[in-house]
């Protein structure tokens, strides 16, 4: 006897129909709910930092070994900026700004150590030279100032002109110096005025007015001459005006006894 099974009818279950157009209208405002989010995330970050923060930073380390910077100049600097925030709160932009605000601090790396502290580094400018008696040169001729009891090398050469002309004043000055060096004569001080004469002045006091333009033959002409110079009794030279395509005035002043 056969038995015949019947097929079950199968249940078909709809799927919701899928709605485009509402999926676009939803989009721009899960968008912009996000960016708001994001938003005012960002402006309160630095107020809920604040919040984990128990107590101020209160200390600091300066590294490395400077030569002119101390704990005491690094500290006075700090305190200016009256109370700082702790850990997760302080800039330390804003206190890297303050240290480099030190005329002869280059820059500076700070940087916050757990859970009170910063930690300190400085570069700094070393001084070549004189600048109009009251500042200093750097190598690459930046002009800064420096207490001159913190100077480790008083011995430099005295250069004068205008700050806008320091790194050619300082080019000069090696140059100048090389050569004359080579002729056996030191070199003191270099001057540059307003209208671009310049000046030197060896270190027996003579001063040679080169004017402007090249200087080369100007010193060479200064050596042709020097030895046959006659200097009066009780006189020195003063300065030599080398000014003129040929030759040069000479002016002398008295000894002093």
């Amino acid at each position: 006897m056969s038995v015949i099974k019947r097929k079950s009818k199968q249940k078909t279950v709809k799927m919701p129909e899928f709605d485009l157009k509402s999926l676009i209208q939803i989009k721009p405002l899960l968008l912009l709910l996000c960016l708001g989010l994001l938003y005012y995330t960002y402006t309160n970050w630095q107020n809920w930092l604040e919040k984990l923060d128990d107590k101020p930073i209160s200390s600091f380390a300066l590294l490395g070994s400077p030569q002119y910077t101390t704990y005491s100049d690094v500290r006075n600097q700090i305190l200016q900026m009256g109370k700082l925030k702790g850990f997760f709160g302080q800039d330390v932009n804003a206190v890297r700004t303050q240290i480099q605000s030190i005329p002869w601090i280059k820059g500076a790396l700070v940087r916050k150590i757990w859970p009170d502290r910063l930690s300190v580094l400085v570069t700094e400018y070393t001084p070549v030279a004189y600048w109009n008696e009251k500042e200093f040169l750097a190598s690459d001729g930046t002009v800064f100032s420096l207490p001159v009891d913190k100077l480790k090398n008083k011995d430099m050469p005295r250069l004068f002109g205008s700050d806008y002309q320091s790194r050619e004043v300082l080019e000069a000055w090696y140059k100048i110096y090389k050569d004359l060096k080579a002729k056996n004569l030191n070199l003191k001080t270099l001057a540059v005025n307003e209208r671009d004469s310049w000046e030197i002045m060896l270190d027996n006091d003579i001063t040679l007015k080169l004017g402007r333009g090249e200087w080369k033959s100007k010193i060479d002409r200064f050596v042709t001459i020097y030895p046959q110079i006659e200097v009066p009794e009780n006189k020195k030279i003063n300065y030599v005006d080398l000014r003129y395509k040929v030759g040069a005035a000479v002016s002398f002043t008295d000894i002093i006894k």
